[in-house]
């Protein structure tokens, strides 16, 4: 059983930009309602990309604040839990350990891991790096979100706690070595194809893949451009 950190968040115009996000998370003091869609009081700006029942709950390991701090100094964002967008912040536990479709217990609600967080442009706004959301893509340091299971309470002060691993073997260092490194490895395309405890979206790239024998162009997501 972890401690975590709870945070939430309301939409603002990112720094240097007119563009509103949700990406500004702060600790919360008292219990919250975890829904399906999510935690009450949080807020995502574009629900076509961001939020919704397969991105319901974001965790952002604690760990990868101080790598990141190694590489780019003592960024604001990167000075307390929160800079990433995060709705849970954990310590000693990453994507190497997490898989897909792994069960936790999140106070009074149970929590399901459904897919990497894919880094967007506004990553770049945030911590001022025009470059961060590909940093983050590169690195691996991505974070994850989960799909809720049952809604309940969850309170700063509660436990998250893992209580099953239908498919311990699929990391979420093995999908983005998949989907980012060794990218069109037909074995573990076709792997992630038929994983159905993986959201429909990462399937779907599989798919597209093995009938393509294309890699799909990032650079909208990553650099806003297009």
């Amino acid at each position: 059983m972890r401690p975590f950190t709870l945070l939430t968040g309301r939409a603002a115009p990112l720094p240097g930009s007119d563009v509103p996000s949700g990406i500004g998370k702060t600790p919360v003091t008292r219990p919250l309602t975890l829904g399906p869609e999510g935690f009450e009081s949080d807020e995502q700006a574009d629900r076509r990309v961001h939020g919704g029942v397969e991105k319901a709950v974001h965790h952002y390991p604690r760990d990868h604040y101080r790598t990141w701090r190694a590489d780019l100094g003592d960024l604001p964002a990167l000075l307390a839990p929160g800079g990433f967008g995060e709705n849970i912040s954990t310590a000693g536990l990453t994507e190497a350990e997490v898989a897909v479709g792994d069960i936790f217990r999140l106070g009074g609600a149970l929590v399901q891991v459904s897919q990497g967080r894919q880094p967007c442009w506004k990553l770049n706004h945030r911590f001022g790096v025009p470059d961060m959301a590909r940093r983050v893509q590169l690195t691996g340091r991505t974070g994850w979100y989960y799909r809720v299971l049952q809604p309940g309470t969850v309170a700063p002060d509660d436990r998250l706690e893992l209580v099953d691993r239908p498919a311990p073997d699929w990391t979420l260092r093995r999908l983005w070595h998949a989907l980012y490194v060794d990218r069109m490895n037909l074995a573990e395309l076709e792997g992630m194809a038929a994983l159905d405890l993986l959201a429909e979206g990462w399937r779907k790239y599989a798919v597209r893949r093995l009938e393509s024998r294309r890699v799909e162009d990032w650079s909208k997501r990553l650099d806003g451009t297009a």
